[in-house]
């Protein structure tokens, strides 16, 4: 019977020492000093928002928008960005679509809410230039239903992007 050819296998430094390596800032190389010098968009800049804070900003916006044009009916309610509705797999499973948006409405004590679900929100959008008006629109439904008028009363910018 003939033998093949022998595998030869060689463990790494790290390997051999106990698993311990090196931190990556210390292996990395940075030669001529091409590597990074600090951040690439610096904080106070809006491009080194995350995803979520652009959201909440978005949704804060539209929020300011209402209470400018509603005043009192708006400015005791709350509105609040939640990642995904509860029960999402649920509503799903039995077909139905994401809801986009939800509203509470004022109770003793408590002040109305209008829940905006980012996840969902972000899916329905075409691209991300249509985002921010996407939320505008989901806002502005929920505040209409909170209010009991069609969201055109609302206001009149709603649905000027969505054909």
């Amino acid at each position: 019977m003939k033998n093949g050819p022998s595998l030869n296998v060689r463990l790494s430094d790290a390997a051999q020492s106990g698993g311990k390596s090196k931190p990556f800032e210390k292996r990395r190389r940075n030669r001529h000093g091409r590597g990074l010098r600090g951040e690439l968009v610096p904080a106070h800049l809006p491009g080194n928002r995350t995803r979520e804070e652009r959201f909440e900003g978005w949704v804060s916006d539209s929020a300011e928008r209402l209470h400018y044009l509603w005043g009192d009916p708006i400015e005791a309610t709350q509105f609040v960005v939640a990642e995904i509705p509860p029960d999402l797999e649920e509503l799903v499973a039995a077909g139905g679509p994401a809801p986009l948006g939800s509203f509470t409405p004022a109770a003793p004590g408590r002040p109305a809410v209008v829940t905006v679900f980012r996840r969902p929100v972000e899916r329905e959008a075409d691209s991300k230039e249509e985002l921010p008006e996407l939320v505008h629109d989901v806002v502005v439904e929920q505040a209409a239903e909170l209010l009991g008028m069609a969201p055109e009363a609302v206001d009149p910018s709603y649905g000027r992007t969505r054909s």
